[in-house]
């Protein structure tokens, strides 16, 4: 299960670059048209962030309760 989570949290950060790509790509054609790419930059690396956070507090508990 931890490891779906490690691949899920990468899959945020594959988003984010995605969407950052289109931002530089579309800036000077349709800058209107970037805002929504830029939110989703955001959120993505936000939801890497916060995904990250708790697999590694799942994780210090998993191996405390182990012990």
């Amino acid at each position: 299960m931890v490891k779906i989570l490690k691949y899920t949290e990468y899959l945020y950060l594959v988003v984010a670059a995605a969407s950052i790509y289109k931002i530089i790509s579309l800036w000077a054609v349709a800058q209107k048209e970037t805002y929504v790419f830029i939110f989703f930059a955001v959120v993505s690396l936000a939801m890497f962030f916060f995904r990250r956070k708790y697999r590694k507090r799942f994780e210090k508990r998993a191996t405390e309760n182990t012990k």
